[in-house]
């Protein structure tokens, strides 16, 4: 069902852009030439969230992840074929990779992006981060984007929103030292040394709800992946952490924030690229 929506909003878009090529993003760009786009975009979103609240997590992650290979360019929407390289089945997005009451703070994005010709799954693999970086090799990742360390750190706290797959945490949970015990025991529960690998655990204790418990929890060593916990481990980002953990406001200004900075990320404007007919396929 949700899929089929997104495909709905899509072809709606591509419909009202059919013929037209702008030069520069606006936050009016549909005004005028789609009225609508934007109002059914919200309502479709909103009842795939209330449907399933996971969706509003996924679909957060998709933007992240899309924008991390070559831009913000809806790359990793297409399928695998003879000549796309799908990023579907890189390792950050195989079985994974999802979304086809949050309450969280809102910002206007900068709109009439057009679509790549193209994918890249080695440049997937190499360019989104994984869940196992420590603090440097985060911060490194992150500045290869024009990225910071305020944007790393509150980029991260979309983790407020959404659960991890096992194999992301495993190591964590049984090998690292900087875990709270009872934590530590409750992962366990549900996240066996073998097997599970796809066993489901929120990343903060309120999955759906954007609040600062995520940088609480990193406070008191219940962050549930590796990288999570690295930006509370004695470096640079620690005082942020902090900050946000005391700070809900200021967290989500600082979200937004960063949201608009990473969605801006190389777009593809005027005559670059395409308005897909299909989503998941080239015209």
């Amino acid at each position: 069902m949700a899929s089929r929506s997104f495909l709905f909003i899509y072809v709606l878009v591509m419909f009202c852009l059919a013929g037209m090529a702008f030069s520069e993003l606006s936050d009016d760009f549909y005004h005028h030439i789609c009225p609508k786009a934007l109002p059914t975009i919200k309502r479709v979103v909103v009842d795939a969230v209330r449907k399933e609240r996971r969706t509003g997590a996924s679909l957060l992650r998709l933007h992240f992840h899309d924008c991390f290979v070559n831009g913000c360019d809806a790359s990793i929407l297409l399928d695998q074929t003879s000549t796309i390289n799908s990023e579907k089945t890189s390792r950050a997005n195989n079985n994974s990779a999802r979304g086809f009451e949050l309450h969280g703070p809102s910002w206007k994005v900068k709109l009439g992006r057009r679509d790549s010709t193209t994918a890249s799954r080695t440049a997937a693999n190499n360019n989104i981060p994984t869940p196992f970086m420590d603090l440097p090799a985060l911060i490194k990742n992150f500045k290869k984007q024009g990225l910071d360390e305020k944007d790393l750190v509150a980029l991260s706290g979309g983790h407020t929103l959404g659960f991890a797959q096992c194999f992301t945490f495993r190591n964590r949970i049984y090998n690292e030292t900087n875990i709270d015990p009872t934590f530590r025991r409750q992962r366990q529960a549900n996240c066996p040394r073998s097997g599970g690998d796809s066993n489901l655990a929120p990343l903060d204790p309120t999955p759906a709800l954007f609040d600062s418990k995520y940088f609480s929890d990193l406070r008191s060593k219940k962050g549930l992946l590796h990288t999570d916990q690295a930006l509370f481990s004695g470096g640079k980002t620690d005082d942020l952490v902090e900050k946000y953990s005391k700070n809900l406001g200021m967290f989500s200004k600082d979200f937004a924030k960063s949201m608009i900075k990473m969605g801006n990320i190389k777009p593809l404007t005027g005559k670059r690229g395409q308005i897909r007919v299909n989503c998941r396929k080239v015209n």
